[in-house]
């Protein structure tokens, strides 16, 4: 029986997933393939809200399978060695091959070698029922889930041992050499997936998936590849599909650690897809639009259960996520022309913009505030430890950029009167910037608190370098700060507070670590103020950090470059946009300095 298809990319990943830190995922699935030792679990992307409704339980809760082991015809578990595919895991064990991939996106399929053999392994459900092909599995109560294991092979033996409260053991023996699977559906729905399709169809359509998703993707060739199309892996097995409140097929920061859609990541994510699928692209804009309240705030997450726009810790307050929205869908119609798109949304991109003017903007001086530490996007920055309200340079740059890009998105639907009207408002915010948040003495744009400046350097003070219009003579000193390796220019800029502050802290969320968003603003920020060379240095540095280690994570050590010891592992906003640097890099033509592992 043929496995394989003729793919580069396939091969390419060989070994790439290695389920202990990496789980073996498919597009629009909550099932994480992972593994402890020579045993497997299964874990759900699921938050299960009416079981733990703390916001992030779900990182707590056991694996809904555990303790699946391959067995040997007597019963006996089996050692394996893992061999990983972004689309099949080979066990290669003393009775043969176990072959595992996704028929659906609730459905595995695991090929078994020929002869007698089994599978082992313990439910954490509350009843269940052995049938003539295999079982079903039940959680129930304010949770319903199921789990039918189904086989097309000759049982020996199929038993269900209690062997806890909420805890069933199964144990599955068959006999025979003719090819046969091992189906497992874990679902919330009334009706299962119990048909065993043939084996070598079910693993070359799964192949077949894998290698069309990467090769809908634009070329990159030299040091970056092998991470840039692990990236490509990483946005398409994020993927979860629609269930109540999240309306659409949308990416997840992480199925591991985020588990839900986050308004400023789907703004980034939305860049990597424009290059492959445009509905899908724009589809993380209206899933966070689905949502907008009547008063046209966006809220700060979504999930199944619902949305998070308003929360009571480290304050009480509304909470949302930075206003990039004009900023992603801007860039969207420059790929594909979708004049349609910007007609559908511009309406709540001036319904939310109003929202920020109307709502936070309490001291009526023309600039904008955050109300809580959250809706920054930056949670823990040092920043905020004195209390909200804060007015915050990089927050009115992203509101300038947004006028900016209502100003071209009117020009475009035939509104040449709006467009004229966004832009002065555009300027007019750039004014109020420089005249208020511009501090003459530490040659920075810094946050205001109550009126006076938070004299603490984060890369917040360099963003209004995005704007592209700051007099040389303010947006200098910006450069030759952010280049001084006594404040930002680390081994792997940009760190999220300067290094020379008391309050740097290399490890510490948003108080030192490189964040790739941020990076990614600044070398925009840089081409726009023309410092092209400049743009390309932190580029490549950036390119270099992520290039060092066989995953994508949320955030780096800005010394070392090392991934920080809380940092979220298979990142999406990190790989969208190391998809997008390399793309820069590969049309600019540039060669790094030192390359990865």
């Amino acid at each position: 029986m043929s496995l394989e298809i003729d793919s580069p990319f396939l091969e390419l990943l060989k070994d790439r997933i290695d389920l202990a830190h990496i789980p073996f995922s498919e597009r629009g699935s909550r099932l994480l393939v992972m593994k402890r030792d020579d045993e497997l679990i299964i874990r759900l992307a699921e938050r299960w809200f009416k079981a733990d409704p703390r916001l992030s339980a779900y990182r707590e809760r056991p694996p809904i399978l555990e303790h699946l082991r391959f067995t040997d015809g007597q019963g006996n578990l089996l050692p394996f060695q893992l061999t990983s595919y972004p689309h099949r895991l080979d066990f290669a064990t003393q009775a043969g091959t176990f072959s595992l991939t996704f028929v659906d996106s609730e459905t595995l399929l695991i090929a078994m070698p020929p002869g007698p053999c089994g599978i082992r392994f313990l439910a954490h459900v509350n009843d269940g029922q052995t049938d003539r092909r295999g079982g079903i599995l039940r959680v129930v109560g304010d949770v319903r889930r199921s789990i039918a294991y189904t086989t097309n092979r000759p049982i020996v033996e199929n038993s269900m041992t209690q062997v806890a409260i909420g805890d069933v053991e199964v144990c599955l023996r068959v006999e025979g050499d003719s090819p046969g699977g091992f189906l497992f559906n874990l679902t919330p729905r009334l009706g299962f997936n119990r048909y065993i399709p043939r084996l070598d169809e079910a693993f070359l359509t799964a192949a077949r998936r894998w290698h069309d998703w990467f090769s809908a993707a634009p070329e990159v060739e030299g040091p970056f590849r092998t991470q840039y199309y692990y990236a490509w892996w990483v946005m398409r097995a994020g993927l979860i599909s629609t269930r109540y409140y999240t309306t659409r097929e949308a990416m997840t920061p992480s199925k591991i650690h985020y588990v839900g859609i986050w308004q400023w990541d789907a703004y980034f994510h939305a860049l990597a897809y424009r290059h492959v699928d445009s509905r899908l692209a724009r589809d993380q804009i209206r899933v966070v639009l689905d949502h907008q309240r009547a008063d046209g705030m966006i809220p700060d997450a979504v999930h199944d259960e619902g949305t998070v726009t308003h929360l009571t810790f480290p304050i009480e307050a509304d909470v949302t996520k930075p206003p990039l929205l004009a900023w992603s869908a801007w860039k969207l119609y420059e790929t594909d022309g979708d004049r349609e798109f910007l007609d559908e949304i511009y309406e709540p991109i001036v319904h939310w913009n109003d929202w920020w003017f109307q709502t936070c903007d309490v001291d009526h001086n023309g600039l904008c505030e955050y109300h809580h530490p959250y809706s920054s996007g930056a949670d823990d920055s040092p920043l905020w430890d004195g209390g909200m309200p804060v007015t915050s340079p990089e927050l009115n740059t992203y509101l300038y950029t947004q006028m900016e890009n209502l100003s071209r998105i009117a020009g475009v639907l035939g509104m040449p009167e709006e467009a004229r009207r966004w832009q002065e408002k555009a300027d007019r915010l750039l004014e109020r910037m420089q005249k208020l948040l511009w501090d003459r003495k530490a040659r920075l744009f810094l946050p205001r608190r109550d009126g006076a400046f938070i004299p603490i350097r984060t890369p917040f003070s360099l963003m209004p370098l995005l704007t592209g219009r700051l007099d040389p003579k303010i947006a200098r000193p910006l450069i030759n700060h952010l280049f001084d390796p006594a404040t930002f220019w680390t081994r792997y800029p940009v760190p999220t507070v300067a290094y020379n502050e008391a309050a740097y802290s290399s490890m510490e969320m948003w108080r030192g670590p490189t964040w790739i968003n941020i990076n990614f603003l600044l070398i925009e920020g840089l081409e726009r103020s023309g410092y092209h060379t400049e743009a390309n240095q932190l580029r490549l540095r950036t390119l270099e950090m992520i290039t060092n280690y066989p995953d994508i994570y949320e955030y780096y050590n800005p010394e070392t470059g090392v991934p920080c010891d809380r940092a979220a592992t298979t990142f999406g906003w990190s790989a969208a946009l190391f998809i997008e640097l390399a793309l820069q890099a590969a049309e600019r033509h540039l060669v790094p300095v030192h390359t990865g592992v």
